[in-house]
C-alpha cells in the first residue's frame, strides 16, 4: 500500500512540470476532498486540465508512468487517461464531460474555477472548487461522496 506522503511526493513531482509548462490544471475528486478536510484518506490522484492542454499533461504523465487501460464510464470526457507512476494511480481528465439522465453536462477545467493554491514540497498545487465538485458527484449519482460534502456546509 502506498503511504499518503509517497503519493503527495508524486503529485509535488508532477506539479513542477505542469507548472513549468504553464498547464490549466486543478486537483479535484478524493484528493480534493482530502486537501480541504472532508476526508482523511483518499486511494489516487485526479487531474483536471482543461481540454485545451490535455496532450500537453498527457506526454508529460507519459514521461512518469505507464498508461492503464480504462473504462469510459457514464461520461463523455474527451481526454481521460490513467497512470501508475511510483505505484500510484494517477487519473488525468480533461475536457470533462458526464451524462446523467440521457443529457451531458460539459464541466470542462476552466481556470476561474481554480479557486485557491496549496503548496507540496515547495510546488504550488491548484484546488477545483468543491461546489462544483458537489454538483458533478450528484450528477454521476455518487450519493456518498454528495452526503460527505453536505454534512461539512
Amino acid at each position: 500500500m502506498v503511504s499518503i506522503q509517497e503519493k503527495l511526493n508524486v503529485l509535488s513531482k508532477l506539479a513542477s512540470e505542469f507548472n513549468k509548462y504553464e498547464i490549466v490544471w486543478a486537483v479535484g475528486a478524493s484528493l480534493l476532498l482530502y486537501f480541504k478536510g472532508y476526508v482523511e484518506d483518499f486511494n489516487d490522484i485526479d487531474l483536471m486540465v482543461t481540454e485545451k492542454d490535455a496532450i500537453k499533461m498527457e506526454n508529460i504523465l507519459n514521461r512518469f508512468g505507464t498508461i492503464q487501460l480504462s473504462t469510459k464510464g457514464n461520461y463523455e470526457t474527451k481526454h481521460f487517461r490513467e497512470f501508475i507512476i511510483n505505484d500510484v494511480d494517477v487519473d488525468m481528465i480533461g475536457g470533462f464531460a458526464i451524462v446523467c439522465d440521457g443529457q451531458v453536462f460539459d464541466c470542462d477545467l476552466k481556470q476561474s474555477q481554480v479557486v485557491e493554491y496549496i503548496e507540496i514540497n515547495g510546488q504550488k498545487i491548484p484546488l477545483h472548487s468543491i461546489d462544483l465538485w458537489r454538483k458533478y458527484y450528484a450528477l454521476m449519482g455518487r450519493n456518498k461522496k454528495v452526503a460527505i460534502i453536505d454534512k461539512r456546509k
